[in-house]
């Protein structure tokens, strides 16, 4: 059975200390031998981690005794090698930059809809309403290469800052439909749907991202795998890299 637990998480939650907290974190993580990337911003707090379960875990469950971060919740998957080569923890203007300072996410979310509920809707064709379901992908072009779902609306976008413009331009295309954003664990898309639903598009979130809809619902409406900003690559619906 694979050995490392590798865990991913983002909140936008408000941090006002991003420096001291960076140094505290940094020691913390590295003290129990853990590999990849935190992410600090005023805005919030996204990370990547692998190293043995328990250690994982552990410095999981110390960061949620800081009120602030309370309420991360953490997607999990396994592998047999550290997919990172060492323990970075960086300061950020936003945590997933869009260049769009009136969307703060922490100040309120855009409405989710979780997995197994998008999972009927697309069987049935239709949200509760009967309204048409868009499935927006948030990613960029090179991601959205690897696997997405059936069907979905893809801007072809090579970085995130450009996602307003394609928003605009292509905002009558989704008039009168329900539009999930989806993304890799729900950070530009949690984003992403703020952004439409101040246009007037009827925009809701994935819930937990494309690794939510892995670890909940599967490959169900999937083709191909899910890229990731690690060695492993990319990951199968079973949450597996890819190349195992």
């Amino acid at each position: 059975m694979p050995s490392v637990l590798n865990v991913s998480a983002y909140l936008f939650t408000r941090i006002d200390d991003r420096a001291s907290l960076r140094a505290r974190l940094r020691e913390r993580a590295t003290e129990a031998g853990l590999k990849g990337t935190i992410l600090l911003a005023e805005e919030g707090i996204n990370l990547f981690l692998a190293g043995p379960a328990a250690a994982v875990r552990g410095f999981v469950e110390d960061l949620r005794a800081d009120e602030r971060f309370a309420a991360l919740t953490t997607k999990e998957s396994w592998s047999d090698a550290q997919p990172f080569g060492r323990m970075l923890v960086k300061l950020k203007r936003e945590i997933i930059r869009m260049d769009h300072p009136a969307i703060r996410p922490e100040a309120g979310r855009a409405p989710a809809v979780a997995p197994a509920t998008l999972r009927r809707w697309l069987d049935q064709g239709h949200d509760d309403a009967g309204r048409e379901v868009v499935m927006l992908d948030t990613r960029n072009a090179f991601e959205v290469d690897y696997g997405t779902f059936a069907g979905a609306v893809d801007w072809r976008i090579e970085r995130f800052t450009e996602f307003p413009g394609a928003a605009a331009a292509h905002r009558g295309d989704l008039d009168g439909k329900t539009v999930v954003s989806f993304c890799t664990g729900g950070i530009r898309c949690e984003k992403a749907a703020i952004h439409l639903r101040e246009t007037g598009v009827e925009a809701l979130q994935l819930e937990g991202g494309i690794l939510g809809w892995f670890e909940h619902v599967g490959g169900a409406h999937w083709n191909g795998d899910c890229f990731v900003f690690d060695e492993r690559e990319a990951l199968t619906p079973e949450l597996e890299p890819r190349h195992a």
